[in-house]
């Protein structure tokens, strides 16, 4: 047998040569990766206050370096027939003070006696500020006994509303319902996928090996992003992005390899031929679709934004882990396994053989798309051009109290505050750094900009001013008018940055710097971060995807064709977000109300995702159309041999995915929604429309200019394909 020059053929051929060092030195990489990041060196996780990008952000790293706010409590006392006035409303109150001051964690009380403008403008609602003593990034798991208080002041006067919101208590039920949202992401998608194989297979055996091989790299995963973490602090979501991304790789992978080699065996090839001719194919794709995506999610890190950086360096790593394994344990599993791999049928499931590798039902749908391209073009580049055209109203949104499930208590105790105090729930933080923010200049500046801020009828009381120990920094806290993230609350903030503070604070020499943080400021700062980074992001991907595309497939008009079709199904996708997450189609069926935009990060994170995983298929289709025209079909011929033979199992491998990510479309949490409605409405139309129609109905409308290489790009690499041991590949010069 000709020795393979193929790297991911030699890859193959040692792996089927030392089969136990492959497979167990498998297990024991994943096993010692694991242990020994997250007991040894453990993941380092990105604090809220240095997640912030633009001004907004550098007065939160100013905070967390000199002002270490602690978690601000707050209880409604509420009465629909009393007002603040009423002594009965204040012996109410008084007992609530007196209940909460015994706790041991309670400090920095301010009542409405104190501060009139914690009384509401119709004197029914008042409000008790608090801090919880202590770090509050752990202030969530002092809470509860505070939590409990309430509710037991709540039940000595039951003709009240007694109710408790602040970052504490909103943290640890947010988080709870975000952890359980997670979790049932994760116990589900594991069941999902493997029911799903064991359609695509047909036995158990076969099923199991894609699912092994994808977990087992998120394990080594999530031991290995210790690393990176020291330099890109990861999500807390980290996890449940590793498990999604590693699953749909690993699957993909996979199901790519074993199909083929399955198809080979079936065509008479022996076991050691088939494996090699499936390694120096599929696995080369498996290879560039692996570079490819490893390509897109790295435009992440062109995006400024710190959890981008770091879903940009574990989505990366997870497609390596993915691909290293597909090119060394998966061959090995395959040679020791050989015709065993079909052990295990299930009598239930009747598995469609195609002949000769091809797909009856793609074959039936290619049919006409072939030998009608033109129209096959039309409708269906019409229809996706009509979605991307709806993706024009795509409007983006940081996620606010208003997208998170109005079921909640804490969330219904918001909107109570809310509505009794706009804004105060999510105000502006006017931060103020002096060497002396209690001078007579420096409050002087700060009477100022209260008065002001008032005046502009954008912003309300009560108007909170904090200092710190040193009194070299100051918090004022300026209600905002609006939702928090809508356009009467950026007004706010514009005001506040644009006109009111530069004729301030700006005016004072002492004071060293000054911003404006706090939820409106931030979202503001982030989708202009993104706005200002799309074109980078975007050119960065495009063109590194196409010089591949170039090098692999010597040809300036399939990397051409492969973009604009990826570019068209992420443009169809946003306007599937736009129709159901802003136009409300559906809302209904998936349980949601919120419809004022979309979450800021979505957009870019589905664009770098979908722009990866989609080459996966197209890769995938394109080798096996190359594989044919290299061995002397027509292109019209390869066309329609390389897409029957390889639709299939795109379509399973895609099946995977779609159902996999529409599992978030069932979260509680929006942003998760929206994340896996797009995603699972991305991959159903490109392993459908793009991939079965519009791919090849261009392809065949073509024809050989497919092939076209201008002579001045001669020089490029020629990378030869390997189509088994009698043809063994060679890269030359």
């Amino acid at each position: 047998m000709t020795e393979p020059r193929n790297l991911s053929a030699r890859m193959a051929h040692w792996s089927a040569q030392h089969k136990k060092i492959a497979i167990f030195g498998w297990l024991a990489f994943c096993f010692v990766a694991f242990a020994f990041g997250t007991m040894a060196l453990g993941v380092t996780s990105l604090d809220a206050s240095n997640a912030g990008v633009r001004e907004s952000g550098r007065m939160d790293r100013l905070l967390d370096r000199d002002f270490k706010t602690p978690a601000g409590e707050r209880v409604i006392i509420q009465s629909q027939t009393l007002t603040a006035n009423d002594p009965r409303f204040a012996v109410v109150v008084a007992d609530v003070l007196r209940r909460l001051k015994a706790n041991k964690t309670t400090t920095n009380f301010t009542t409405p006696v104190q501060d009139t403008g914690l009384i509401s403008a119709d004197k029914h609602s008042a409000l008790i500020d608090f801090d919880v003593a202590g770090d509050p990034d752990t202030a969530k798991d002092r809470v509860q006994p505070i939590l409990d208080t309430t509710a037991a002041a709540q039940a000595a006067h039951s003709d009240f509303v007694i109710e408790e919101f602040g970052a504490a208590s909103g943290d640890k039920q947010l988080g709870k319902v975000f952890t359980d949202d997670l979790k049932k992401a994760g116990e589900l998608s594991i069941p999902i996928t493997l029911g799903i194989l064991l359609l695509t297979f047909g036995a158990l055996v076969a099923a199991g090996i894609p699912l092994l091989l994808g977990l087992t790299a998120v394990i080594a995963t999530m031991g290995l992003l210790a690393i990176p973490s020291k330099i890109f602090p990861m999500d807390d979501s980290i996890g449940a992005v590793v498990l999604l991304i590693g699953l749909a790789v690993g699957v993909d992978y996979t199901m790519f390899y074993l199909k083929r080699e399955r198809e080979e065996r079936r065509e008479g090839k022996s076991p050691e031929e088939a494996l090699q001719i499936a390694a120096a194919t599929s696995g080369r794709s498996v290879l560039i679709s692996g570079i490819t995506v490893m390509i897109a999610m790295a435009g992440m890190f062109l995006t400024g934004d710190p959890a981008f950086q770091g879903f940009g360096a574990a989505t990366i790593l997870v497609v390596a882990v993915a691909v290293i394994g597909s090119l060394t344990v998966l061959p090995a599993m395959l040679s020791w396994l050989g015709d065993r791999v079909e052990k295990i049928h299930l009598p239930a499931v009747k598995r469609l053989r195609p002949d000769h590798g091809e797909s009856r039902f793609w074959s039936a749908i290619l049919g006409p798309v072939l030998r009608h391209p033109i129209p096959a073009i039309a409708l269906s580049a019409g229809f996706l051009l009509i979605l991307c055209g709806v993706a024009l109203q795509l409007k983006t949104v940081v996620p606010g109290a208003d997208t998170y499930p109005q079921s909640l208590p804490v969330v219904k105790t918001y909107n109570k505050m809310q509505k009794a105090f706009p804004g105060g729930e999510t105000p502006a933080q006017v931060v103020i750094k002096a060497d002396n923010v209690r001078s007579v200049a420096v409050k002087e500046a700060i009477g100022q900009l209260s008065w002001r801020a008032l005046y502009s009828n954008v912003m309300h009381e009560p108007i909170l001013t904090d200092v710190n120990k040193s009194g070299t920094v100051a918090v004022i806290s300026i209600p905002v008018a609006g939702s928090g993230t809508d356009a009467t609350s950026r007004k706010a903030v514009n005001a506040l940055r644009d006109q009111i503070l530069p004729n301030t604070l700006g005016l004072v020499p002492t004071i060293q710097d000054y911003g404006v943080s706090g939820d409106t400021a931030s979202s503001k700062d982030f989708n202009d971060q993104m706005g200002q980074r799309i074109p980078y992001v975007f050119g960065f991907v495009i063109l590194l995807a196409f010089l591949l595309l170039l090098i692999t497939f010597r040809s300036i008009v399939i990397p051409t064709v492969s973009i604009v079709l990826n570019l068209l199904s992420v443009g169809a996708c946003y306007g599937v977000l736009v129709l159901v997450f802003q136009h409300g189609i559906g809302k209904g069926i998936l349980n949601f109300s919120y419809t004022d935009g979309v979450a800021g990060f979505i957009p870019m994170f589905l664009f770098v995702i979908l722009f990866g995983l989609s080459m996966d298929y197209h890769v995938f289709i394109l080798s096996r159309v190359r594989e044919g025209y290299d061995q002397g079909r027509t292109t019209a011929d390869a066309v329609a041999h390389g897409v029957k033979v390889s639709a299939g199992v795109v379509t399973s491998a895609a099946i995977v995915m779609v159902f996999v990510f529409a599992i978030f479309g069932t979260l509680q949490i929006l942003f998760l929604k929206q994340f896996g409605v797009g995603l699972a409405a991305a991959i159903l139309i490109d392993a459908t429309i793009i991939r079965a129609v519009l791919l090849p109905a261009t392809l065949k409308l073509l024809d050989d200019s497919i092939w076209y290489l201008p002579h001045w790009l001669e020089w490029l690499p020629r990378i030869e394909r390997e189509h088994g041991p009698e043809a063994p590949s060679v890269l030359a010069p």
